[in-house]
């Protein structure tokens, strides 16, 4: 906490004014850019909504002020793609791929997810949820409100189901979208019978996962899930309720973005070889993308289309894909900076990325966004020294100091 500002209280209060934030960005869809609004100020409801948003100079009485002068404020970060449930540790395979091994080659191998399937399968359930509690609490200090996160390393019905239930609901980090993936990888025991496995996901993990989770995921690559098989096991998710989404054209072309988009799916992640086919499907469907250059960096890959994805008019979303292996980034502040270097975002995309796209990636609308009526999840940020109160500073300057306060339902968090 910046000690040059008073501390929000902990629990809500009657009203609770966030006063005089010298750069305020809503997001808001209904003005241009990023809604930019200079020495604006919030009045949060005890219900933890936004009853009022406006200059400072009109800003009414509250039971509780907060002067947040000189600061930037922005609706609480979205993170719309983590693996932030595991155990165990991959840092002999990060030295591996320094000594040029591919990613793909570890896998095939029984490396990479295998090795935390391993890991995880042998954590108990209270393991698993310090972990993750651990996991978000570092990200909330950096202004997360929101975040994905994926089973995908226990791949047997138990194991999966366990995965789910250690992710946290209570929102005391924050709220949490669980995605079903137990089509991650195909685990040592059905290698020589993977149509065995994917019976098996259909038919047992997806009914026994599928009232713990809101999204089915595939990983549909070279050393995954076919094409075919993606379809059958996202055909039969959306069949229990779940919405779609997909780790698609990450290291082959595989024709899953096209297949997802017209099943409906909401996001499509990494898509480095996406083809036009998949964009003009994913444009249609206005399906989000998924970005995720912490992956990029980690495997030494080349960038998405992002060109090809703004001509198109397909959203964008920016993520930290947080996992043991092939992303091991907790900052979503360093994604960002990161999309814009490596992918080509421009700061504003990068900062939509991280808020509203994200939050239309896993399917949370009222999140990622600062509007009358709305969820009063905020984050406020203090510029880097001697600099002006704007985000172009945050996405510049890779690993500024945490967040001075952050605020879920309208209640103190961080």
């Amino acid at each position: 906490m910046n000690e040059s500002h008073p501390s929000i209280p902990s629990e809500p209060q009657t009203t609770m004014l966030i006063d005089n934030v010298s750069c305020l960005y809503t997001l808001d869809p209904a003005h241009e850019g990023l809604g930019e609004h200079a020495n604006a100020s919030i009045l949060v409801s005890s219900g933890g909504t936004i009853e009022w948003i406006g200059p400072a100079s009109e800003a009414p009485p509250s039971d509780s002020v907060f002067d947040a002068s000189g600061l930037i404020g922005l609706p609480g970060l979205v993170d719309p793609h983590t693996h932030a449930v595991w155990a165990g540790s991959r840092a002999d395979e990060f030295a591996q791929r320094l000594a040029g091994a591919h990613y793909a080659d570890i896998l095939e191998r029984g490396g990479g997810i295998l090795s935390t399937v391993a890991a995880t399968r042998s954590a108990s359930i209270t393991e698993l949820e310090r972990h993750v509690r651990t996991r978000m609490r570092r990200m909330n200090a950096r202004g997360v409100t929101c975040i994905e996160v994926k089973s995908g390393y226990g791949l047997s019905v138990d194991a999966e189901q366990r995965m789910l239930s250690a992710i946290p609901n209570d929102g005391t980090t924050g709220r949490m979208v669980r995605t079903f993936l137990g089509a991650h990888t195909v685990p040592a025991e059905f290698r020589s019978r993977r149509d065995a496995y994917v019976r098996q996901v259909i038919d047992e993990q997806l009914p026994a996962c599928a009232p713990l989770a809101d999204f089915v995921d595939v990983y549909c690559d070279r050393g995954a899930f076919t094409l075919d098989e993606a379809i059958e096991i996202l055909t039969a998710g959306k069949r229990l309720g779940l919405h779609v989404r997909a780790h698609a054209e990450q290291v082959s072309h595989t024709g899953i973005a096209e297949a997802a988009a017209d099943l409906g799916a909401i996001a499509l992640d990494h898509l480095e070889r996406i083809d036009d086919a998949g964009i003009a499907a994913m444009a249609r469907a206005e399906t989000v993308a998924v970005l995720l250059p912490g992956a990029q960096l980690y495997l030494k890959d080349s960038a998405p289309p992002v060109e090809a994805f703004r001509e198109a008019g397909v959203p964008m979303a920016v993520g930290t894909d947080l996992n043991p292996g092939s992303s091991p980034v907790h900052d979503l502040w360093t994604a960002a900076t990161l999309a814009c270097l490596v992918q080509g975002l421009t700061i504003e995309e990068a900062i939509i990325g991280i808020t509203r796209n994200a939050a239309r990636a896993i399917g949370q609308p009222e999140s990622g966004v600062l509007v009358t009526g709305g969820r009063a999840d905020i984050a406020l940020f203090a510029p880097p020294p001697g600099e002006p109160a704007t985000v172009a500073g945050l996405i510049q300057h890779m690993g500024l100091p945490d967040a001075v306060c952050v605020i879920v339902n309208g209640t103190r968090i961080v």
